[in-house]
Parts: structure tokens; sequence; C-alpha cells
């Protein structure tokens, strides 16, 4: 597939299929192969069979590397060398970012929100990045994190509004498919700003071959959603989940792109689905899987995904907090699982 995709906002961005593969082999032997999971008693649960890409495993805790680290390598490759770096992040993405730029040597700088979890913040600071603390709007974080980069020298890192980043998150679906056993009917990813979705359906591009990919959402935070119905972007209200790591106002330009034209599916999920998720992902498969990355299996286990077949589902993200975990597993309520 040579189709290329240009960023509505600013024509000098642009991704394509190609650019997954790209990725892939810019990535090879600098991340984690993680492995893919199965259980019969979640295929008992879901109705049918499930494969779990356990991204959760991988370095940092997330997906998140693969975009991350498909930047700094990237931004390696010519001189000059940067100064250092910058990202806006609600966790995940600070994560990854502050690791690739510490391994390739460079400063890093995160913005982050007030309510940032307090273990994605330890792993932050202890991956050698400074901190700035802004309000909790993600909005506000990408403009910040793009003042601090024109105003001292640094180049922003975005969490999902790039091409390399989406291309670079898309390189899991290439490396799940070389591992399950089957073809999968349909892919299931968590979406927020929708760079992962739009990495995954390029990935399939790539391939030759077109699953069908569900980006699932939190009914509380369900921005991308609206925005397909809709049929431009639009920002939903005040994000309200359990699941921290999903709580975009409205997704990026460049992935809407890829998610409208390619044809992504939408599925919502309630917290109450993501907590059943998680506590069968501990108490089945010993996974400790935090809010954002279970909902993928929150869906299967809640029959909400058409068809009868194989599903392909990523578990995106494990950063959560014992204190949290025990929260939200044991039954208390938790505003924000904010630890």
């Amino acid at each position: 597939m040579t189709v290329r995709f240009t960023h509505p906002e600013d024509g000098r961005l642009s991704v394509a299929p190609a650019d997954v593969e790209h990725a892939s082999i810019r990535l090879s032997g600098r991340l984690r192969r993680t492995p893919v999971l199965t259980s019969r008693q979640l295929d008992e649960a879901a109705g049918r069979r499930v494969f779990l890409k356990a991204e959760h495993l991988q370095s940092t805790g997330s997906y998140k590397a693969r975009g991350a680290t498909n930047q700094v390598v990237a931004m390696l490759e010519p001189r000059p060398r940067p100064r250092g770096v910058v990202a806006a992040s609600s966790g995940n993405h600070g994560q990854a970012v502050a690791w690739a730029a510490r391994r390739a040597g460079l400063p890093a700088t995160i913005v982050v929100p007030r309510s940032i979890a307090p273990a994605k913040l330890a792993a932050i600071v202890g991956y050698g990045a400074r901190v700035v603390t802004v309000g909790d709007g993600a909005e506000e974080r990408i403009a910040v994190a793009r003042e601090l980069a024109g105003s001292q020298g640094l180049r922003d890192i975005p969490p999902y509004d790039h091409p390399l980043t989406i291309a670079g998150q898309g390189t899991w679906l290439r490396e799940a498919l070389a591992d399950v056993p089957v073809r999968p009917e349909t892919v299931l990813v968590p979406a927020s700003g929708g760079g992962l979705a739009a990495g995954t359906l390029l990935a399939a591009a790539a391939l030759g071959d077109p699953l069908p990919v569900y980006a699932v959402e939190p009914t509380g935070a369900a921005d991308l959603h609206d925005s397909l119905l809709a049929g431009v972007r639009v920002a939903g209200s005040e994000p309200s989940t359990i699941a921290d790591a999903l709580r975009a106002h409205r997704p990026g330009a460049l992935p809407f792109e890829v998610i409208r034209a390619l044809g992504a599916g939408s599925l919502l999920v309630t917290d109450e689905h993501i907590v059943d998720a998680m506590r069968f992902l501990a108490e089945r498969l010993k996974q400790v899987v935090e809010p954002g990355g279970a909902t993928g299996v929150a869906a299967a286990l809640a029959r909400r995904v058409p068809g009868d077949g194989p599903l392909l589902v990523l578990l995106s993200g494990g950063n959560i907090g014992w204190t949290a975990t025990a929260a939200l597993l044991g039954g208390r309520e938790v505003v924000a699982a904010a630890e």
C-alpha cells in the first residue's frame, strides 16, 4: 500500500505504511520482543480464542518505548546532535522518552500533569529526566512542551501526533502476527490520542493484510469515538476514568486522518469493565496491567467485539502502583487511580 497521509495542520509531516517497516528496522535489537500470552480460561470467558501481546512487559512498562525510541534514534541519524528532548505526557510516554534519551546520552525534560500517578512520576525521575508540572489538561501539556522546545532549543517528541511516534507504535503488530499460530479475526488496541491505533492500521496495511482494528476507550474518555461519529476531531468533555493513560481531550490530527481513512472500529467499555479485566488478568494469568492497558481485554470479556473468531489484544501498559492496584481490585472506590 503506497498511500501517504499528511498532517492537516503541518504539511511537512506525513506517514505511510512503509514507515512502520522502517521503524521495525530502526528498533531491531533495541527493545524487548514481548511474548504473546494465552489462557484457556480467558478463551472460555470471552467465547473465542484470545491472544495477548504483552507490551506491559516492554522496557519502561508500556508500548510507548517503541515510538519514543524510534524518535530518538531517528533524530541521531542526521547531524548536528540535538541539545536535548522534551515531551508532554500523562506518564507512560514520559517514561519512555526519558529512558530512550538516557540511553542516547541526551538530557530529557518531561511535562506532566499534577495528577500524574506517583509510580509513573518516580520512574520518570529515576530515568534522569527533569520534570515540569502543569495542569491536568493534555492540550496544556502539549503547548508547554512546544514552548520549551522553542525557547530552549530542544527537540519535541509528541506522544501521538507525529509520524515517527505513530510508525514506532505500529511495530508491535508485526511482531505479534509473526508469533500467533493463527490469523486473528480482529485486533484490539486502547485509544486516547490515536497514535497507537493509527500505527496499528498502517502496520496491517504494510503487510497487505486488511485486519479489522478496533480502538477501545473508556466511556468517560471517548474522544476518538465521538470524533469518528462526527467525522471530524471534536474535543470531549473533561475525561473521567480510572484509565489515567487514556485521558486525551481529542485525537491527534495526523492519527485521526489515518484512522478515519483506514477505517478503525470503535468500542467503549466502562470503568467497571476495566476493573473486571484487571482482576481477571491478575488472578487467572498472574499479570499486573494498568487500567488503560486492560481495555481490550475488558471489551473481550464484556463480549463487545463483533464476530467469533480469534482476537489479538494489546496489553499496552503495566505502570500502576501497588496501592492503586489494591484499591481497584479490592473493590474500594478511587477517583483517578492516582497511585
